[in-house]
């Protein structure tokens, strides 16, 4: 995605048009712009050159993200990137408003509603007093201009926009107000006293000035509180340390961090932030990754072990070789991730995009008509301007606008602080619909690595020295079972013994010398070539294996000695993760190539609703496929064999220890690596969802509301009315009230599973859908070709769901998901001169 920043917008209405002009741009396949980050993120093969001129084109303008700093395509935003520009220019801007509007204020509304008084050469001067109030009003326009220009440059466009109705609700109450100043001047020279003071209630200047000022007002609490949606990756970013100790020919050497090179070894002390990714050659430490991932119990690490920029080196001291630099490493890729989806458009933006489109001509058209109507009963023009300029900037696209890019921008942010990344905007709001989780076992369900669950010794033997006698024999083996035994051996602190004459024998089993006698390991196949395994002994190896767990059996000469029972044991918090999601109505649903034995056991611990098993690499696809018939899909998995998985399913989740493929694949990217992050995801995607809907609600409520106000519809029957200066403040509340309540996000507790709705889950409810199988004896077929031609015929049957043909059985097994007559089965084959024998 090639990522551009816009300016000039200043409400929905903007974004809408500039997103539909660079829709229209040859070679653009999509285009999504968001009015937060004032950023536009486009795909397709379309050149920057023709991009940035649709935009110019549009009255807007537009450069690619990071030219003006040489970053290069693709660079990750920095820090500065997301440094709030617009709060300081507002907060100026209304300083210098304020200092003309409370004189402004003090003439017209103090002196002529409550009597204040005033200097002897305004005392009585009404023409001099109007003079003062076009003065200052003018001069508060011109600090204000920036509205005018974008508002009329817009409206000459075909695009008005909220700087147009400000514009227009301001530009008309100074111009009528001027026109009132002159007849008033022409009285004061008739002498017309009663017309003098009649043209002075006439007045709208302060409400000009007025309009323009809290319109600021709401900018500069707009601005702020959207400064304060990105405070998450502004932290993230400050972790990320400036420079880097690299050593050089033996002499550490301090670098500033964009000067480290792939390959390059650097060191760490204690305190200090690792500079960026790498893999440990020498030490060991505790390392805080809590920047990256949210845990925030230190992570422990070795030689070989990956390390992260911007985590904290907390004890040991550490050298290591650099894998990934610059926008290559983690804390890029997260920012770059979050960058990406706040460029992205929810599809419930769309919503407020298409109202917005419309939006600002309607609002004119109903000011316009509400002007003519109160002319045509009979009001002043002063009246009906009034209501007319009131319906003008009540208004409020921009709270439309902001009502779903605030919310993603807060909910994804407070998903890359826990750890938990959703890739776009799509992603973050579909999360929480899903029905199904389909979750890989190994890696995902269970930890991925076999672990010792059980010891049995032989009567008159220890387990100590069961698994000393283990651990001399597995040391020389390099089964991945053997690593399990050697973990437990090194965490009792045994000593190894050497052994002599070691065999992997074939038949899966090992065989050496310890002290003059031969020892033995292996199953229980092997092992009974060796030695008598008893009933009992037996008894307790099978129920073993029904748990999950693969028994090893030792023996030394022809005695045994014991079994050593191992399993890819499952994560601690995958049973508490599994019941969350249940208690949320989702199916949770186990994938693996396990045994089905075996794969039950591991379901049974877990407490997962249904486990499919001996399920082949290439074969989680299909399945994905079956069970989207059943409810919207989530794929949690880690591997290479999940990817397709990942992408089929309607939503891909990757756990962050896994491979970069299943994370490209992926939607969300938990990079904690625990299973308790799938519910909490779910639930940061169900508040972030919620949130934009009472944003929304709220933005559409209050423009309902106050629209028919503004235009005086309940003046004939309460007399209610509404000034142009309350008009503008209740404008400006309106986006900063949806984006304050798109805050309140920040204080979500995503891991309280307290709160969430125990639903019966829907996909319970649907009927397994029936399958039914006939079997077409067919005469005629003689190669490939035919059964290719038969296949395809039948296939393209509807209720077929799939056929398989064999021209050397005479066959053909159809696979029907409804019910197919066997006379259109038959005359379908025998249209392509086929002769159809019987149908079973």
């Amino acid at each position: 995605m090639e990522q551009y920043t816009v300016t000039g917008m200043s409400c929905a209405a903007c974004s809408s048009r500039v997103e539909k002009a660079v829709s229209k741009v040859s070679g653009v396949t999509s285009c999504s712009v968001s009015l937060l980050t004032n950023s536009m993120g486009v795909e397709g093969t379309a050149s920057q050159s023709e991009i940035i001129a649709a935009v110019e084109a549009a009255g807007y303008g537009a450069s690619v993200k990071g030219a003006d700093a040489g970053a290069k395509k693709g660079a990750a935003m920095d820090e500065d990137a997301l440094k709030d520009r617009e709060t300081p220019i507002m907060k100026r801007r209304l300083i210098a408003s304020l200092c003309f509007l409370i004189p402004l204020m003090y003439i017209s509304m103090g002196h002529m509603m409550w009597n204040w008084p005033l200097p002897g050469f305004l005392a009585g001067n009404h023409v001099a007093m109007g003079l003062i109030q076009l003065l200052f009003t003018g001069i508060i326009m011109v600090i204000n201009q920036k509205f005018f220009i974008n508002g009329f440059k817009g409206l000459l466009h075909g695009a008005p926009n909220m700087d147009t109705l400000v514009a227009l609700g301001s530009g008309a109450s100074f111009v009528y107000s001027t026109y009132a100043l002159f007849a008033m001047t022409d009285a004061q020279v008739k002498m017309d006293m009663e017309g003098v003071m009649s043209y002075m209630h006439e007045f709208y200047f302060e409400s000009a000035a007025m309009i323009l000022t809290l319109i600021t007002v709401g900018k500069m609490l707009e601005a702020h509180s959207k400064g304060k949606t990105t405070d998450a990756l502004k932290s993230l970013m400050k972790l990320a340390p400036k420079t880097a100790v690299v050593l050089k020919n033996g002499v550490e050497t301090e670098v500033s961090i964009d000067q480290v090179k792939k390959g390059d070894i650097f060191v760490v002390r204690p305190g200090e932030n690792i500079p960026v990714d790498g893999i440990v050659l020498e030490g060991t430490s505790a390392v805080n990754e809590a920047a990256l991932t949210g845990e925030s119990i230190p992570v422990d690490k070795a030689e070989g072990d990956k390390v992260s920029a911007a985590t904290m080196n907390q004890s040991g001291f550490l050298k290591c070789e650099a894998t990934r630099v610059g926008e290559d490493t983690t804390l890029s890729q997260i920012i770059q991730m979050v960058s990406d989806a706040a460029a992205t458009k929810a599809p419930i933006a769309k919503i407020a995009d298409r109202v917005s489109g419309i939006f600002v001509p309607a609002v004119i058209t109903i000011a316009v008509i509400t002007i003519i109507v109160w002319l045509i009963a009979g009001q002043s023009v002063g009246f009906a301007l009034a209501r007319g300029i009131s319906v003008l900037v009540i208004s409020c696209p921009c709270a439309l606008g902001l009502a779903t890019p605030v919310a993603i921008m807060v909910g994804n942010g407070m998903g890359a602080k826990n750890g938990i990344m959703f890739k776009t905007a799509v992603s973050l709001e579909e999360t929480g619909k899903m029905q199904i989780v389909a979750l890989d076992k190994t890696g995902t369900i269970t930890s991925g690595e076999p672990k010792v669950t059980d010891m049995i010794p032989a009567e008159g033997i220890s387990e100590e020295e069961l698994l000393g006698f283990a651990y001399a024999l597995e040391r020389k083996s390099e089964h991945p079972l053997a690593h399990a035994i050697l973990q437990e051996a090194q965490e009792r602190r045994l000593d190894a013994e050497e052994v002599e004459d070691f065999q992997a024998v074939p038949g899966n089993g090992l065989s050496a010398v310890l002290a003059g006698k031969t020892i033995y390991g292996g199953n229980k196949k092997f092992i009974q070539t060796k030695t008598s395994v008893d009933a009992g002994t037996l008894k307790k190896a099978e129920d073993l294996a029904a748990e999950g767990k693969t028994p090893l059996f030792f023996a030394k000469e022809d005695q045994l000695i014991g079994i050593i029972a191992v399993a890819d044991v499952i994560k601690e918090d995958s049973p508490k993760a599994v019941k969350e999601l249940q208690n949320m109505g989702i199916h949770v649903v186990m994938l693996t190539g396990d045994n089905e034995r075996t794969a039950k056991a591991i379901g049974r611990q877990a407490g997962v609703d249904e486990v499919i098993a001996d399920v082949l690499p290439d074969g989680k696809e299909a399945v994905i496929r079956k069970l989207k018939k059943k409810g919207k899909v989530a794929m949690v998995g880690d591997g290479i064999n999940d990817a397709p998985a990942l992408t089929r399913a309607d939503m891909g989740i990757a756990i962050g220890a896994g491979t970069d493929i299943a994370i490209d694949a992926a939607d969300v990217v938990l990079m904690k690596s625990c299973l308790s992050d799938v519910p909490a995801a779910i639930r940061m995607s169900k508040a972030t969802l919620r949130n934009i809907h009472e944003n929304l609600f709220w933005a559409f409520f209050y423009n309902v509301i106050g629209i028919p106000l503004a235009a005086g519809i309940w003046y004939p029957i309460f007399g209610w009315k509404l000034n142009p200066m309350f008009g503008a403040a209740a404008m400006s509340l309106s986006s900063f009230c949806v984006v304050t309540n798109a805050l309140r996000l920040n204080w979500f507790k995503m891991y309280d599973a307290s709160k969430d709705k125990k639903i019966k889950s829907k996909v319970k409810e649907i009927e397994e859908e029936k399958t039914m199988t006939k079997t077409m004896k067919i005469e005629g077929m003689m190669c490939g070709h035919c059964e290719a031609t038969v296949k395809k015929t039948l296939e393209a049957i509807e209720g077929v769901e799939a056929a398989e043909v064999s021209h050397e059985n005479g066959t053909a097994v159809v696979t029907l998901a409804a019910e197919v007559a066997d006379e259109v089965l038959k005359k379908a084959v025998e249209d392509k001169d086929y002769k159809v024998t019987g149908i079973e």
